[in-house]
């Protein structure tokens, strides 16, 4: 399997453009055919502990059945869509993959 984290801060980090981000990554990118497991939402600002990255408004969680599928995933019309709609407003993009083993 293979885990795809993506932590977006947003340019305007309002709640209603964080929801907004929200809404839009499960219109475009939760049914795609290679996902195992599809989660997004915001931070959990009560956890802020010194080693609890505060950098970031959304964090979406994504696990794929292989890296085909996650490769797939990246040019997918999907996916396209929902960069070009939502990219104004990133301000960062921090992505961390991961091989998981169970």
């Amino acid at each position: 399997m293979l885990i795809h984290n993506v932590y977006f801060s947003l340019q305007d980090a309002s709640e209603a453009k964080v929801l907004e981000l929200i809404t839009e990554a499960k219109k475009y990118l939760k049914n795609d055919p290679g996902l195992i497991h599809f989660a997004v939402g915001k931070r959990a600002q009560e956890f802020s502990r010194p080693v609890n990255d505060q950098s970031y408004e959304v964090c979406l969680n994504t696990v794929f059945k292989d890296k085909q599928a996650h490769d797939s995933y990246q040019v997918s019309k999907e996916h396209v869509e929902f960069v070009n709609r939502n990219k104004a407003n990133f301000k960062s993009i921090r992505v961390c993959d991961i091989y998981a083993e169970e």
